[in-house]
Parts: C-alpha cells; sequence; structure tokens
C-alpha cells in the first residue's frame, strides 16, 4: 500500500485550473521530483500536500489517513522553503531545536536529535553561529537538518538548491541523495532542473500545464519519453517528423521528403504521420560518404568534456554530441557522416497514427 497517495486531485483559481486530475502514489522512503517549467502547478501540488494550499477537489492520504483538509501543523510534515526561510535572531543550534521546542520535547531529548541532526549535515561545528554568518550551502543544511529533526512522515523540498552557485548545487544534489538515503525519509522535491532531478530520484513525476505527462524511473523517463514535450524538456532530442512507408515490427519511415530510416516500431500503418526523437549523444560522427546519413557541420561548441555539432542533412539540422577523447574535433564546414543503431530512434506516441 502507498504511503502518500493523491487521488484526482485538482485545485482552480476560478475559471483556471492550476493543477488537473492529479494522481500520484508514492511508496515509503520513495524520493520522488516533480519536474515541469514554471507555471507547470508542481509548486501548487507540493503546498496542497503540506497543506498551505486548499485542494479544491479530490483526496491526499498520508500513511492510510485522508489529511486533505487538516491543518498544516497538524500533518507533521518537514519543509525546506526555496529561501531556507531561518530566523535570522537565531543561531543554527536554536534554528534547529525551534520545532522540537513547539513540540514540547524535554530539553535533554531536543539536545539529543538537535546535535545529531547537526551531524547529520556536517555542521556541528557551526551550531552557534547566525544564519548570516553561513556559505548559501550551509544555509540549505541548516534547514535540511531543521526539517529533519522532527522526524516527519514525509519531507517535502520547494526548489531546495535553487540559490546556490551551479558547482555547489552539483554537490549538494548528491548530498541531499546521500542524507535522504540515510534517514530514509520519503521525500518529494519540487525542481524545475532536470539534470538535478534525474539524478537523485527513485521516481520522476514530469508536469505541463497542470497535469502529468509521465511518471517513471529517471533512466526510463529519458531513454522512452511519451512526449514532444518530455523530449526536448528531459535532456535535448532531435525531433524528425516523417510518413510511415512501410511497416511491420520494424518500420521504414521517410524524412525530409527523401531519407529513408529504420525504427521498431510495431503499432504504425503505412502512410501513417509520425515524430521520431533521436538523443544527440546516440549519434556518431563518421567518415563522409559512411554511416546512415551525411551532412555539413554548420557549428560547433567545446564543451569540456563533449563537443556539440549542428550538422546540416536531408533530414533536417541535427545536433550532435561528442565526447572530447582527446583526438581532432570535425571541422566546421567540414562533410560528415552520420550514425547510429536502429534500436536508439524512438517513436514519440500520441502523434497521429501511433497508440499513446
Amino acid at each position: 500500500m502507498s504511503f502518500l497517495t493523491l487521488a484526482n486531485v485538482n485545485k482552480s483559481y476560478g475559471a483556471t485550473r492550476a493543477v488537473a486530475d492529479m494522481n500520484l502514489s508514492v511508496d515509503k522512503g520513495e524520493f520522488v521530483s516533480l519536474l515541469g517549467p514554471s507555471g507547470c502547478g508542481k509548486t501548487t501540488t507540493l503546498q496542497m500536500i503540506a497543506g498551505f494550499c486548499e485542494v479544491t477537489s479530490g483526496q491526499v492520504t498520508l500513511d492510510g489517513r485522508d489529511i486533505t483538509h487538516a491543518k498544516p501543523n497538524t500533518r507533521g510534515l518537514g519543509i525546506v522553503f526555496q529561501s531556507y526561510a531561518l530566523f535570522p535572531h537565531m543561531s543554527v543550534y536554536d534554528n534547529v531545536s525551534f520545532g522540537l521546542e513547539m513540540r514540547r520535547v524535554a530539553k535533554e531529548e531536543r539536545a539529543e536529535r538537535v546535535k545529531a541532526a547537526l551531524a547529520l549535515v556536517h555542521l556541528e561545528a557551526h551550531a552557534g553561529r547566525y544564519p548570516r554568518e553561513l556559505s548559501g550551502g550551509q544555509r540549505q543544511r541548516v534547514a535540511l537538518a531543521r526539517a529533519l529533526v522532527i522526524a516527519p512522515p514525509v519531507l517535502l523540498l520547494d526548489e531546495p538548491l535553487s540559490n546556490l552557485d551551479a558547482k555547489l548545487r552539483e554537490e549538494m544534489q548528491f548530498e541531499l541523495r546521500q542524507i535522504q538515503r540515510k534517514v530514509g525519509t520519503t521525500t518529494i522535491m519540487v525542481t524545475h532542473d532536470q539534470t538535478e532531478a534525474m539524478s537523485i530520484s527513485d521516481r520522476v513525476v514530469v508536469m505541463e500545464a497542470g497535469r502529468v505527462t509521465q511518471i517513471d524511473q529517471p533512466h526510463r523517463l529519458y531513454e522512452h519519453p511519451q512526449t514532444r514535450f518530455i523530449s526536448n524538456f528531459v535532456g535535448k532530442a532531435n525531433l524528425l517528423e516523417g510518413r510511415v512507408t512501410a511497416a511491420g515490427p520494424w518500420a521504414t519511415v521517410e524524412v525530409g521528403g527523401r531519407v529513408q530510416l529504420e525504427l521498431e516500431a510495431p503499432g504504425v500503418s503505412e502512410g501513417d504521420a509520425v515524430v521520431l526523437s533521436l538523443r544527440p549523444e546516440k549519434i556518431c560522427l563518421v567518415p563522409e560518404a559512411q554511416g546512415r546519413l551525411g551532412g555539413t557541420v554548420k557549428e560547433r561548441f567545446f564543451l569540456g568534456s563533449q563537443w556539440l555539432y549542428q550538422v546540416s542533412t536531408a533530414a533536417g539540422l541535427l545536433a550532435v554530441v561528442c565526447p572530447n577523447d582527446g583526438t581532432a574535433p570535425a571541422e566546421e564546414g567540414g562533410n560528415v557522416g552520420l550514425d547510429w543503431t536502429a534500436q536508439q530512434v524512438r517513436l514519440l506516441p500520441g502523434v497521429q497514427g501511433v497508440p499513446a
């Protein structure tokens, strides 16, 4: 039985539906991320779980208890806000201790739990400092310790890493996951950063315009996107529009009016208009006149560990990502061949002629 469940949850503001027909089941100890662009409803969903935002219709249950209309302070959830919301006039120790004081935990037990929480986030030596004396990463850890010290059944994270610089953000992603695994707290995180969601989540919930478009494990979400939106939002993809010229378990699709591509597509019929998705890193550069398709390098960009190429082909402009293995890169204006395995081409469900 699921630990946290949202059943047909809706949130409307007048005629505007911020969240529509949200159905989500989260197992105990699971780390789930709500991923999507600004305005897609992910933060509203988190606020309905927390009780800060009233549910228009539907039901929220936690460990078998209906909390749909329960007050926030009765839900016992741990929350880390985007701004961290630390009390500036309180020390690190007092910030972390505050929730336990409100629950009237005995002083001796409170001291032990605060000490354990600070040790968990490696801030024992900073207990006497104030938020203004801490770095962004340290403030984030204080907020996390404050949320975890009350031993919440669910930890809610609202864009917890968005205020950190890129390098620290990457480091904190993995530290956050390590802490969550060690404590075992069921966690729901809101983020618009697909790399963040993919790297530390057990499952990712992709939202668009208030609706869930796909719920899946990160690698499956990336390798088997269900919509055009997901293909481009979760990573990057070359989207090729074409028409099926030969159907069967392995179909042939004509792209660009003259390029024939093969892929595994048992659900299509001859004449169907389809959209294919091909990730840039699945394409290899090979000598001219070799591979499945020829093209001309229009632009190249050095990304450190990778080279990104924009290659003009008969099928359109394709992005190609190649590892930087120390060999000379392809030159701009040079002719190249492009190759990939047929299994790497994905047929996007939900378009004309393709069942969802």
